[in-house]
């Protein structure tokens, strides 16, 4: 069965289009419909429904799914097991994570990745959502959450400790909190439709309705809002850290509370090896957050 027929039958899913897959593969899009077309003369099944506008699988290329995933990956093991370059890593990861981290902690380690493994490629997908890696097609997500995929590997990577911070002119002109009551008098910076921050009091886990005139879909969007003052900010430490030593923001302090550390998480689709491209990586990223 030929390994990019596979290809394209997989991405295609993961695309919702044979063009999409076309793309993904650099192949012209006739390319992909003939590469398709033979996979599906030489199974004697149609593996998709077509229209002028979408594709969808049909009930025999639904049941072939998880086979052509197994297949793949089963290659991609091999190829990278028998590889000269003994330890090398090879091939395309492809990583989804959130903004900020990515940007921060995660794009500084990408130049010296690509220097020690020539064979290697990496596509980085940078966003505050959560993607389902298995249906997108990527090896890896960097998340800040507990694992709700049960279907998935989790690996805790390293504690995220939370603080409160603001600016300085911010607490100048709107005087610091002192306890979670106080915060009902404060603007907080928050994600897009969150309305509540969660502390550990007294061993306990405490949820507190916060809320504030701005709110963004991004880290880095409060972020920028907490710097220019307008108000706090519940954030992880590698978030701020040039912030704090230059003295744009400070730390905020409550008494007896301090913010849940969700940690952060490499996630996964269960395989019987890991690959040596997610190993150098996840490697890497650990450290960088030590």
């Amino acid at each position: 069965m030929d390994t990019q027929s596979l290809e394209v039958f997989l991405h295609a899913v993961r695309t919702g289009s044979l063009s999409g897959a076309a793309r993904h593969l650099k192949l012209t899009p006739m390319s992909a419909t003939r590469r398709l077309a033979a996979l599906e003369n030489e199974l004697g099944v149609r593996l998709f429904q077509r229209t002028s506008r979408s594709i969808s699988l049909t009930p025999e290329g639904d049941d072939f799914l998880p086979f052509v995933v197994e297949m793949l990956e089963t290659q991609e093991a091999a190829r990278a097991t028998l590889s000269s370059s003994v330890g090398s890593a090879t091939g395309l990861l492809r990583v989804t994570a959130p903004i900020t981290l990515g940007r921060k902690r995660i794009m500084p380690i990408v130049q010296s990745l690509l220097d020690e493994n020539p064979g290697l490629r990496i596509d980085l997908e940078l966003s505050d959502g959560i993607v389902d890696i298995v249906a997108s097609g990527f090896d890896l997500a960097i998340r800040i959450a507990p694992l709700k995929d049960s279907d998935l590997i989790a690996r805790r990577l390293a504690n995220n400790p939370k603080e409160i911070y603001a600016a300085p002119s911010y607490l100048e002109q709107h005087g610091t909190p002192r306890t979670i009551e106080d915060l009902a008098h404060h603007q907080c910076l928050t994600f897009s439709n969150f309305t509540h921050w969660q502390f550990i009091v007294n061993g306990e886990e405490k949820s507190v309705r916060v809320g504030g005139r701005f709110a963004s879909s991004s880290v880095d969007g409060f972020l920028s809002a907490c710097l220019s003052g307008l108000g706090l900010a519940q954030l992880s430490s590698w978030d701020v850290k040039e912030d704090l030593e230059n003295g744009r923001l400070v730390v905020v302090p409550l008494e007896g509370a301090v913010p849940r550390d969700l940690a952060i998480w490499a996630v996964y689709p269960s395989r019987r090896q890991v690959l040596p491209k997610l190993r150098v990586f996840l490697e890497k990223f650990q450290k960088s957050l030590s």
